[in-house]
């Protein structure tokens, strides 16, 4: 699938004051420790993302040996997942680069930057077995196509709206919405790790795919702040 969903990383500070001698699984790497320091640029966003995680979990650094280059995580758990925080747009260059050196990548992007970004409608079930016959319309509108007729090519398909005596009565969800974003920036949709949206306030929304014949919908997921942040707590100290 291409999402049709972009560096400015603030400047790294190359500077650490101790090395571990452990190499990371899947990178040819090396971790990094280093003294909690302030980086110029930051902004209060991705400082407050970074609180919300153990001391020790913060600004892990990693020496690439095999391109002599340092990567620093914003985030990083125990469980081996990274966590990046982006404020700004990013280049495809280095949206691959950092996917092909973290082996577990989770992108957090700042919603509120977006312009044209909208949550629409509950969905219901993405996969709800009544729905395996029908694709949903890439429109703002809540609606189905026939994937028999999109497979004969058909140029205006018949629309089905949840009305209709096909699809009605398809319970809808709290947790899956549709959204819009007329002016997006269409590196993250070339993205292939998972990726979350803050749009601020207490829900975080990840942008998820399901396959169609007619082009991948894109839908958000909704989950609770807190729930994601639990899930990589598990050892380090404030």
């Amino acid at each position: 699938m291409e999402f049709h969903f972009q560096q400015d990383k603030e400047t790294e500070n190359n500077n650490v004051s101790a090395i571990i001698d452990l190499q990371t699984a899947g990178t040819n790497s090396s971790i990094l420790q280093k003294t909690p320091r302030i980086y110029p640029g930051e902004t209060p966003w991705h400082k407050n993302w970074k609180k919300a995680f153990p001391q020790n979990y913060r600004e892990v650094c990693f020496y690439d040996e095999k391109c002599g280059e340092m990567h620093r995580a914003d985030v990083h758990t125990p469980c081996g997942t990274t966590l990046e925080f982006q404020n700004s747009p990013i280049s495809l260059i280095e949206l691959e680069s950092r996917e092909a050196f973290y082996p577990n990548l989770v992108w957090i992007l700042n919603g509120k930057k977006f312009k044209g970004f909208r949550i629409l409608k509950n969905l219901p079930d993405v996969d709800h077995p009544r729905l395996t016959d029908y694709e949903f319309c890439h429109s703002d509108h809540l609606s189905m196509v026939r994937k028999s007729e999109v497979s004969l090519g058909l140029i205006k398909p018949k629309i089905l709206n949840f009305y209709h005596p096909e699809i009605k009565g398809i319970p809808l969800t709290s947790h899956y919405y549709s959204f819009c974003w007329k002016q997006p920036h269409s590196v993250w949709f070339s993205a292939k790790c998972p990726i979350i949206v803050d749009l601020g306030g207490h829900f975080l929304y990840q942008l998820q795919k399901r396959d169609q014949i007619s082009g991948d919908y894109a839908y958000l997921k909704m989950m609770t702040r807190k729930s994601f942040i639990d899930q990589y707590w598990s050892t380090g100290e404030q």
